[in-house]
């Protein structure tokens, strides 16, 4: 497997396009491009389909996908804001890259009928790319997580539309406004790595009385006394960190003697009923599971993306993966870190400096605990090995 990955930030869309492409094309040094994935953001949005003609010019692929965004980033950078396109592509030894335009339409009782999605084999892999307004990411792969158990899912929510306010799904040279595109990798190893910036603190605790997203008990006890108590035993350090934002970690894959930072799925608390007792978050739960509180601030995502980045090289023998492709949070980059170029640049230096594309995502798809979902503020990336 070959892989190649360009970015630009010339502010003419051609030009950058043929750019970018350019740069895929010399590192491909004549192999085909089986799959082309393209972010693209700022001017290159005011005609979409005139990016994707110049990337098709240069490379002749086979399939292609991408979508708008915000900013993008590769090669070590990260273009946070205005124009710039990241050109990724890969050449396999073997196996299949199938792409696909899903949508929801809503039948005559009112239920949302979920068209396009491929039938997805064991052993696959899923990349999708989703217009968070038109498409029910979270629902639709409640329902893979349920008919194709254990299939990896990475990607993210386009976070940029065309200047004239449509969707901006790419597949092949079309512009899909609505749904979302992605591929499906049959014989196409595909290892997912996420890093949800966020540490635990204190704890566990086990659920005790749920319904839905609202947990009444925790550890037999109201649920807002036990993560008051958890609170006062926690440091000042780490009460700081949970003063300005208490997150919950949830144990989606249960059953183990201890468990470890990666296990816990990461979501917000929306709210607290004193009089109750009751607290609820952003994800359903149920009694029997564990959880355990956790903080987020730059330290910690710094920290818990080199810790998953480390993991996933040991995973692959230390050996620098053939490509990766990276789906950050648009609320990490400066605003997070306070510098350039963070998450390019770890990728870059943990992996060892392999082929990297990606951009800056309105949410992040990626697995946790064997089943994929949305989060926040995460990094997920797809390693390619070598």
């Amino acid at each position: 497997m070959i892989v190649a990955a360009g970015v630009s930030d010339r502010l003419d869309p051609l030009a950058g396009a043929g750019e970018a492409a350019g740069k895929v094309s010399r590192a491909l040094d004549g192999e085909d491009a089986d799959l082309v994935v393209v972010f693209a953001s700022g001017a290159h949005l005011a005609a979409p389909e005139a990016t994707l003609d110049e990337v098709h010019a240069r490379l002749r692929p086979r399939s292609l996908v991408g979508c708008g965004a915000g900013g993008v980033l590769g090669a070590g950078r990260e273009l946070e804001a205005g124009t710039g396109i990241a050109v990724w592509a890969a050449s396999f030894d073997s196996g299949s890259a199938d792409t696909f335009h899903a949508t929801v339409t809503e039948a005559d009782d009112h239920v949302g009928v979920l068209e396009g999605i491929p039938e997805v084999p064991s052993g696959a892999g899923l990349i999708m790319l989703c217009d968070p307004y038109s498409f029910p990411t979270a629902a639709v792969l409640d329902g893979l997580a349920r008919d194709a158990p254990g299939i990896p899912v990475l990607g993210g929510l386009a976070s940029a539309r065309t200047l004239e306010g449509s969707g901006a799904l790419f597949e092949g040279g079309e512009v899909c406004d609505r749904g979302a595109v992605g591929v499906c990798l049959q014989g196409i190893e595909m290892l997912p790595c996420v890093s949800q910036g966020a540490a635990p603190v204190g704890r566990e605790m086990t659920i005790t009385a749920a319904e839905g997203n609202v947990i009444t008990e925790l550890a037999g006890r109201p649920a807002v006394q036990a993560i008051e108590q958890t609170i006062a035993e926690l440091a000042l350090p780490e009460r700081a960190l949970v003063a300005a934002g208490l997150l919950i970690g949830i144990v989606i894959e249960g059953g183990k003697p201890d468990y470890e930072q990666g296990d816990f799925l990461v979501r917000g608390v929306l709210g607290a009923d004193a009089r109750t007792g009751a607290v609820s978050i952003g994800a359903p739960v149920s009694p029997g599971q564990v959880v355990r509180l956790h903080a987020r601030d730059a330290r910690c995502a710094d920290e818990d993306l080199r810790r998953a980045l480390r993991l996933r090289s040991q995973a692959i023998g230390g050996r620098p993966p053939a490509g990766v492709l990276v789906f950050s949070c648009n609320g990490r980059g400066q605003s997070m870190f306070g510098a350039c170029d963070h998450d390019a640049t770890m990728v870059d230096e943990e992996l060892g400096g392999p082929p990297a594309a990606g951009f800056f995502a309105a949410g992040e798809i990626g697995p946790v605990g064997g089943r994929s979902f949305v989060h926040g503020f995460t990094a997920t990336i797809a390693v390619f090995p070598g």
